[in-house]
């Protein structure tokens, strides 16, 4: 029976994809159908159907898992930004572990074992930073999380993942949009002022607010700024990043600080750090800490290594490194970023890290060429991963251990 769209069937849902949505199959092709957990049957109605594989919604849960339950957040059905709360926490840490699995099988081509994914004491309100997208009209704008593989929208009042801080910075910007006819950006139409706010907070509280603009400059910012420190006191400060292009990226590739300062301060393992807007900083400090600690563990340091940091952002991980290491190369193309990492190293008293700016496809091969030879690598790229000329010179050097 061929798949159509709208068609109804029960199915047996047999593993995990890799965004955390069950996979059932239908006469060999694949059904992917959010929210739906291995081992259970399900009523599915198809709601696309392609050459190789479908998408499907969960009706109704005919058996359900032992591991399934509330999701506790209200928007969670609708918004984009959560994949796995409809699964207890035992079985997410589960999921991740072979999501990590499925990858170094599938693309690697390694058949390893992984261990276990290592969980938070408290999964909530753990995110340092978020960047909400803004759209609606005049009359009502909206700041919220896309819906699931669309760009609609979802209007967030709290978030479960985020500080409160944040919640808060959203609820001030959208009542000030509505009250001093701010226009939301729409992007069909490429017209609109607002695209996302983006917000930082520190473990102390201290919050730094950004609103990403089409245009020049921010209207009645002052209004803002007013309602901002009344509703939180920790502000610091409230900055624009001009961003003009279409596409999905963010920030600008600049700022400005309209009041307060240019950088927010943290401390990540002991250091200090000075974040800038476009810095790179891990969202989770907590798990962030155990995983620079397992790192530490992996590389061995003894004392007399050279280590080479690839895509060090701020340098969060090269100044951890350099407490037990001869000497740190960072290398990243985000030129704030190094900025700061310099800052960072000369605030906290580090002399023993360097910082180089560039894409690492260009600088880490030209290191090695005029003789850089790392005992340790550690690699956190982005997203898209590490380009080939990135990985290719470093086999070579032979170093004791990589960290990635």
């Amino acid at each position: 029976m061929t798949l159509q769209k709208n068609m109804r069937l029960e199915m047996t849902v047999e593993d995990f994809g890799a965004q955390g949505e069950g996979i059932c199959r239908h006469d060999g092709m694949a059904v992917f159908v959010p929210r739906a957990l291995p081992g259970e049957r399900i009523l599915a109605q198809i709601v696309k159907v392609e050459k190789r594989h479908a998408f499907a919604r969960v009706v109704e849960v005919l058996e359900a898992s032992p591991a399934r339950v509330e999701p506790p957040c209200p928007y969670y059905v609708q918004c984009g930004g959560c994949v796995c709360q409809h699964m207890d926490y035992p079985s997410q840490l589960r999921f991740k572990q072979k999501q990590v699995e499925g990858v170094m099988r599938h693309i690697a081509g390694l058949d390893i074992e992984v261990q276990e994914t290592i969980g938070m004491e408290e999964p909530w309100h753990y995110r340092n930073k978020t960047a909400l997208p803004v759209a609606g009209n005049i009359e009502k704008p909206l700041i919220g999380y896309y819906a699931q593989r669309s760009h609609r929208v979802v209007e967030i009042d709290k978030c479960l993942i985020a500080r409160e801080q944040s919640d808060t910075a959203n609820s001030v910007v959208r009542a000030w949009m509505q009250e001093c006819k701010i226009s939301p950006y729409c992007e069909e139409t490429h017209k609109g002022l607002i695209r996302h706010v983006m917000t930082r907070v520190n473990r102390k509280g201290e919050s730094m607010v950004v609103l990403v603009i089409n245009g020049d400059a921010l209207p009645k910012w002052q209004t803002l700024l007013k309602k901002l420190q009344e509703a939180l006191p920790g502000l610091i400060s409230l900055c624009i990043s001009v961003n003009k292009a279409r596409g999905n990226v963010i920030l600008g590739r600049s700022y400005d600080v309209l009041w307060g300062k240019d950088r927010l301060p943290d401390v990540l393992c002991g250091h200090e750090f000075q974040l800038s807007p476009l810095s790179f900083f891990q969202v989770n400090p907590v798990q962030t800490e155990k995983l620079y600690g397992t790192a530490l563990k992996f590389a061995g340091l003894e004392g007399n290594e050279l280590v080479a940091d690839v895509y060090c952002g701020a340098g969060t991980i090269s100044l951890m490194l350099a407490r037990h290491a001869r000497h740190v190369v960072g290398i990243e193309i985000v030129p704030q970023a190094i900025a700061d990492a310099k800052e960072n190293a000369r605030r906290n008293g580090v002399e023993n890290a360097e910082f180089r700016v560039g894409a690492a496809e260009d600088v880490l091969p030209k290191l090695v060429e005029d003789g850089l030879r790392p005992d340790v690598i550690v690699i956190d790229p982005p997203r898209k991963g590490c380009e080939e000329s990135v990985l290719r010179p470093l086999p070579r050097q032979n170093p004791s251990a990589w960290c990635m």
